[in-house]
Order: structure tokens, then C-alpha cells, then sequence
């Protein structure tokens, strides 16, 4: 009876990994043909969807979005379309998951995410307006136009709010609020993208709403800086010696 027990007990020990990872195999699996599926059927609306989600996401996590959307084409979870399948070039994934894991760490410290930000600006826009101009590469010239202006001015949109806001946030001493607008900013990025495959109408609509919700932050939070350097300009001001007059 013990003999028997050990045995089963055995067998279930060397069968539930293996259950596990089929069951992890069939839900990554499940995940690329889903995408498959929405690439294959993609009509210009998912198209614009794509080009638009790429752009805005550029200015939020550049590295991450061609990462993430390089190794999707890779693995053959997605067929990219028109010239993205360049960024499932072995050497781009390279390169983009080295800046991928720089810019995950440094936009985590305050002070220094704000920094990156600086230097990263020149770079997310024309990044975001490329990447989205590739979703329909060079047959449809006309097309990639649009979608370079579209996915340009949707960079600097989510760039301008997402610099401005951080900039706000590191006048606080504590670090946790950062780090918490880092991690959504990651998970924006990427589940952007996530919606435009699989419900382009849903993410148009949600992305109209994020935009408009952008320029009131940034309008409201260049007011708030502005108000802060005054502040501080004032308080410097007042602690600053009077040079002493000369006597006659």
C-alpha cells in the first residue's frame, strides 16, 4: 500500500510540470495566433490603430515598444507589416534590450528620470514618427506620410506630458509616487500597443481620451512649475545678503 501511494505520488510529481509548461506553452501560443489573427485581417483602421499606438508609445517607452514589438515578430507570435519587421533583426533586439534595461532602471530614480528625459527627447519624436510610418512602408508612400505626422505629434504629445509630469512629481520627496508613474508608464507602453492589435476601434477612442487628458496635464502642469521656480526664485531672493552701501 506505501509502495503504492510513493508511486502515484511519484507520477503526479513528474506530470504537473509538465502540465504547467504545456499549459504555459499553450497560453503564449494562444496569445501569437490571437495576433496573427488581428495582423492578418488588419484593414487600414487597424493599420492607423498600430501607427498610432507605436507613435505615442514612442514617447513613453521608445526602447521597450521596439523591443517588445521586435521579439513579437521574431518568435512569430505576429507578422509584422510593411518595414517593421526590421525591428526583429537579431541585431536591433540586441541593441534595444540593452537601451530597454538602461532606460527601465534610470527611470526609476528620481532626478535622474528627468535627465534621461532631456537627452531622450531629440530622440522619441522622429523615433515615433518612423516607427509608425513603417506599419505601411514604402509602397504606400502617401499613407506613411500621414502616419509620420500622426505618429510624430502623438510622441511629442505623450513625451511633453509624460517630462512635465515626472518633473512635478520629483519636486516631492518621496520616492514611491515616481516609481508607481514609472511602472504605469511601462505598462502604457506596452498594453498600447496590446490594444491596437486586438481592438483597434477601442484603442482610437481610448487614445483620442488620453490625448486630450495630455494637454490639460501639461497645460496644468507647466503651471505648477512655473509657480514652484517662483516660489523658489522669491525664497532665494529674500535669503540673500544686501550688499552694503557706500558711504559718503
Amino acid at each position: 500500500m506505501t509502495s503504492t501511494a510513493q508511486d502515484t505520488s511519484y507520477t503526479l510529481s513528474q506530470t504537473m510540470p509538465a502540465l504547467d509548461g504545456a499549459a504555459l506553452h499553450g497560453a503564449v501560443a494562444g496569445v501569437g495566433e490571437h495576433l496573427s489573427q488581428a495582423l492578418g485581417s488588419m484593414d487600414m483602421t487597424g493599420m492607423l490603430a498600430l501607427a498610432a499606438a507605436l507613435g505615442w508609445s514612442s514617447g513613453l517607452r521608445l526602447y521597450a515598444v521596439v523591443f517588445v514589438t521586435g521579439l513579437a515578430g521574431y518568435l512569430d507570435w505576429i507578422a509584422l507589416p510593411g518595414a517593421l519587421t526590421l525591428l526583429q533583426s537579431p541585431l536591433v533586439l540586441f541593441f534595444s534590450a540593452i537601451m530597454l534595461f538602461a532606460e527601465f532602471f534610470a527611470d526609476k530614480i528620481p532626478g535622474v528620470d528627468s535627465l534621461w528625459d532631456l537627452l531622450q527627447s531629440v530622440i522619441r519624436v522622429p523615433a515615433g514618427a518612423a516607427l509608425a510610418a513603417a506599419v505601411f512602408g514604402a509602397d504606400n508612400g502617401q499613407m506613411a506620410l500621414i502616419a509620420a505626422l500622426m505618429g510624430g505629434t502623438l510622441a511629442a504629445t505623450s513625451q511633453v506630458a509624460k517630462t512635465t509630469t515626472r518633473a512635478a512629481i520629483n519636486t516631492s520627496p518621496e520616492p514611491l509616487s515616481n516609481l508607481t508613474a514609472s511602472l504605469t508608464e511601462d505598462g502604457l507602453s506596452i498594453g498600447a500597443v496590446w490594444l491596437a492589435l486586438t481592438s483597434p476601434v477601442v484603442f482610437l477612442v481610448l487614445l483620442l481620451l488620453a490625448v486630450l487628458l495630455m494637454w490639460l496635464v501639461t497645460w496644468w502642469m507647466f503651471r505648477f512649475l512655473r509657480a514652484a521656480w517662483r516660489k523658489l526664485q522669491n525664497l532665494l531672493g529674500r535669503s540673500a545678503p544686501t550688499p552694503p552701501t557706500a558711504s559718503h
